[in-house]
């Protein structure tokens, strides 16, 4: 098995943590891949703080800057050499992740 998908949250976790747990989720369920959360008190988003979502060590960056996106996530996995055939809907799952966070949030 293949490092963990790891959160790394607040406690107790806010917006993007709570976006970012969800994602992971469904990438644990979809790949199984274990999936740990890492409740720390240090803020640096997508760095070595909350609310970072991380694949074998490595922090996935958001293109926009602010909050990870579906894309975001599957270039990060891609990148970091999982084969996501195993999954070809992950992007789609994930973007409804997303949109029902953002339909939660206004």
């Amino acid at each position: 098995m293949s490092e963990p998908i790891e959160i790394l949250s607040q406690h107790p976790p806010g917006g993007r943590c709570t976006l970012y747990a969800r994602y992971a989720e469904e990438i644990s369920s979809c790949l199984g891949l274990a999936m740990r959360v890492v409740h720390t008190d240090c803020r640096d988003a997508h760095g070595e703080g909350f609310p970072s979502l991380r694949v074998k060590g490595v922090a996935l960056l958001p293109g926009d800057g602010v909050i990870l996106s579906p894309e975001d996530i599957c270039a990060g996995l891609a990148g970091a050499g999982l084969d996501l055939s195993a999954a070809p809907d992950l992007a789609s799952r994930l973007e409804a992740i997303l949109e029902r966070f953002l339909e939660e949030v206004e």
